[in-house]
């Protein structure tokens, strides 16, 4: 007798393999995506710290009394720097080293008050001396070296003792950031020796001579500075007296108020007193 066959059973939960590999690679899906936000976290944290103490630094903004949150980094063994992190991070920290290391044309306008008490406090005997005077102006503030204290008559050569006081206005001014225009001013007694042929020369090499001066000996950035020789033809007192020629024997040291390209000094009728630079209280 034929044996009847066995009737097989269809299974009708094979959906359940499908299901469990989906869940799976589901959430592996969402572990890399979880483990990439968090390192993108600390990377953001990393670099914020970072560029807050470069612009700290270089005196653009103040010290907050709260530091950024940064995602707690796991222990070294996990994660390691990668050579382009460590590069980014040492080219963050020599751009705060630098003093005043700003782009040349990006606006920027430094606190000019601070600015000026520090510079009447640092230049103090000078200032006490007659030699130089620090004048608030709607362009910056004017710190005039006068002729008497820093050089010889018809001469670039500085006065040894000048250095101290050039010193002491580039520490005030260095970390501050601000641009420095230095202009070289005479009388209108013309010059004739075997070095200058006229003012103009005489007041434009006094001018690049303190430049060279900054730069060589307290390491300012030359895009901070320039350069102009203005001759008898921006005086500060009349030239009828041998007082009045002495004031305007001068360098005058510029410091602008934004990164923006100022104007030239107005010409100035000159009947006594003090120029026409617009000065302010």
């Amino acid at each position: 007798m034929r044996k009847k066959r066995r009737q097989e059973h269809s299974n009708h939960e094979r959906w359940l393999v499908s299901y469990a590999d989906f869940i799976t690679l589901l959430f592996a899906f969402f572990v890399v995506l979880y483990s990439s936000a968090q390192v993108d976290q600390r990377k953001v944290g990393k670099l914020a710290v970072a560029i807050q103490t470069a612009f700290q630094q270089m005196g653009v903004f103040e010290a907050p009394s709260t530091t950024p949150n940064v995602v707690k980094e796991p222990p070294a063994f996990l994660m390691l720097p990668t050579e382009k992190d460590a590069a980014q991070l040492k080219a963050l920290e020599r751009l705060g080293s630098r003093t005043g290391a700003t782009d040349p044309h990006q606006a920027y306008r430094p606190d000019m008050a601070q600015m000026r008490q520090e510079l009447n406090a640092s230049l103090a005997e000078e200032i006490q001396a007659h030699t130089v005077a620090v004048t608030p102006t709607k362009e910056g503030i004017v710190v005039s070296l006068r002729e008497l204290g820093f050089f010889d008559s018809g001469s670039i050569a500085l006065h040894p003792s000048a250095m101290q006081t050039l010193e002491r206005f580039v520490r005030v001014v260095g970390p501050m950031g601000a641009r420095v225009r230095i202009e070289g001013h005479t009388d209108n007694i013309p010059i004739h020796n075997g070095r200058f042929d006229s003012n103009w020369e005489l007041s434009t090499s006094r001018a690049t001579e303190i430049i060279k001066l900054f730069i060589s000996r307290y390491g300012m950035a030359p895009e901070r500075l320039s350069a102009s020789g203005y001759g008898e033809y921006y005086p500060v007192a009349s030239n009828a007296t041998s007082e009045g020629r002495a004031l305007n024997r001068r360098v005058d040291l510029v410091i602008l108020n934004s990164d923006a390209n100022s104007s030239l000094p107005l010409p100035q009728i000159i009947s006594g007193g003090s120029g026409d630079r617009g000065e302010q209280p």
